[in-house]
């Protein structure tokens, strides 16, 4: 592929151009019924892409997003709604009767939630190393079978034993999902299209769980048929919303650019994908070697973006945790029904949403392109709303806002994992185990952080919890702008050496 000017090079390494750069990639048809394909740069957006960026972009591009937006991003979306819901029915379950029909009164619940972390931190990294070498169209969707079929035994349990080891493997399964298709993601993207991605595909997560606490509501009236009490059905309803999602996959996910065999594209748009990605900056697969492997483990990105992910997700455990919930569930004055309490709650996943969309459109915008201010922006709201909840002796009114705007803390994951895409995107296999190992050992302190800090015999007021998390947001917003400065230096060093060039 010709690359036309210097200008031009250094956007490929993250460097902004201010030029138009054009390279065509020759139809394979032999009809010539393909039209050529064109990447451009463009050096002024016009207004349409603040929008949605594909709006400025020739037809043929248009063509080709529209078809890998329909298949990624909807079985993306799909998948992660799915793996939500299978992952938070434990804590709907959990206040709609299982705790008093199994005699869980102590702290089982936080048990079966380690549980199923430690299986989902085993399983991450080597499964990120395996879509490397494995099709992700193969790999993905049969563990999501797996963790579906595992979602409905769970409705069989009779004993927090039972529970733990169920879930232990469907975190196993689960850990498979998030960080591949973040792996994917970044593999098809171009930097000006992957925040809005990245976010719309978190959204699914967030959907997930609102419509869990639905779920649980509609299904409770089941109590009854079948022999089963209304929290088992929420098991049952689950994997079959899931079954169908997960066989999708086989025929949707169109794997990497490089090895992509999706009927949905033609032979130009498969190698169209390629030159995108070239131009991008984008590596290819490689092998993994001891060299390669030095490179990664003595570099800043892996342990500065580790930090920054590790202080967001459980920041954010405030909203994971059933504390919402728990709180209404203590309320006397008023009492509030099984309904209600698995139905109010869904309106801090309701902030999440709307604002991991504004966080997208404001970093590719307003912000043009960059990452942090959107997470300083949301850190800062959740550190007032976590201090305030600390307080614990507030208005009302004010709890309940607390309660729900700690959603602006949950989706800030696109945005992390798009800047560790951006930052990475000079080796293939030094993204996917970085974006592994971010995902990872945030889930390693997932694994034992509840268990001290959201301890069950607490609730509903969690003060340990409330001031950890107003802690962890302050400590986001120190390793994004920590990140920022290593970024903007790692940049600064790789301009220099294109001029010496």
């Amino acid at each position: 592929m010709a690359v036309h000017d210097k200008s031009a090079e250094a956007e490929l390494k993250g460097v902004a151009a201010d030029t138009l750069v054009s390279s065509p990639v020759p139809s394979k048809s032999s009809d010539n019924q393909d039209e050529d394909y064109a990447i451009q740069a463009k050096p002024q957006r016009k207004w349409q892409s603040y929008v949605w960026d594909t709006l400025d972009k020739s037809p043929q591009e248009r063509k080709f997003l529209f078809k890998l937006d329909a298949a990624v991003l909807t079985f993306g979306s799909l998948g992660y709604f799915i793996k939500y819901l299978d992952q938070i029915n434990i804590n709907n379950a959990f206040v709609s009767g299982m705790k008093e029909d199994l005699g869980l009164y102590q702290n089982q619940l936080n048990y079966m939630q380690t549980c199923w972390t430690v299986g989902y931190v085993i399983g991450e990294i080597p499964s990120n190393m395996i879509l490397t070498r494995v099709r992700p169209s193969i790999w993905i969707p049969t563990m999501e079978l797996i963790w579906t079929v595992l979602t409905m035994c769970l409705s069989r349990c009779n004993s927090a034993s039972s529970f733990y080891a169920l879930r232990f493997v469907i975190g196993l399964a689960e850990s498979t999902f998030y960080p591949g298709m973040v792996y994917v993601i970044g593999s098809w993207y171009r930097r000006d299209e992957l925040a809005k991605r990245s976010c719309i595909f978190h959204t699914s997560s967030a959907i997930g769980s609102m419509i869990s606490g639905y779920l649980m509501a509609g299904v409770y009236h089941l109590g009854g048929k079948g022999g089963l009490k209304g929290w088992q059905w929420l098991f049952i309803v689950d994997g079959i919303i899931s079954l169908p999602v997960a066989i999708s996959g086989f025929f949707l996910l169109p794997d990497v650019p490089e090895i992509t065999r999706a009927w949905y594209f033609s032979p130009t748009e498969r190698e169209y994908a390629k030159k995108r990605m070239e131009f991008e900056g984008r590596a290819n697969r490689a092998p993994y070697t001891k060299a390669k492997f030095k490179k990664i483990f003595t570099s800043w990105k892996i342990y500065a973006l580790t930090a920054l992910y590790i202080t967001f997700n459980n920041a954010g455990s405030g909203i994971t945790q059933p504390t919402f919930a728990q709180y209404l569930k203590a309320s006397t004055d008023p009492k509030y029904t099984i309904s209600q309490i698995n139905t109010y709650p869904t309106t801090t996943y309701a902030v999440q949403i709307v604002s991991t969309l504004i966080y997208a459109w404001t970093s590719d915008s307003v912000f043009r392109g960059a990452r942090w201010p959107p997470i300083v922006v949301g850190g800062l709201i959740c550190i007032v709303c976590y201090s305030s909840l600390a307080v614990w002796n507030i208005p009302v009114g004010w709890q309940w806002t607390c309660y729900i705007l700690a959603g602006c803390g949950g989706g800030m994951s696109g945005l992390c994992m798009a800047w560790a895409h951006e930052i990475c995107s000079d080796d293939n296999e030094e993204r996917a185990v970085v974006t592994g190992t971010m995902n990872e050992m945030a889930y390693v302190f997932q694994a034992w952080l509840p268990l001290v800090v959201w301890q069950q015999i607490d609730a509903p007021r969690y003060y340990k919890g409330f001031v950890t998390s107003a802690c962890l947001n302050a400590g986001m917003i120190i390793s994004a702008l920590v990140v920022r400065v290593l970024w903007k230096r790692a940049q600064a060093k790789t301009r220099k050496q294109a001029e010496l060039a």
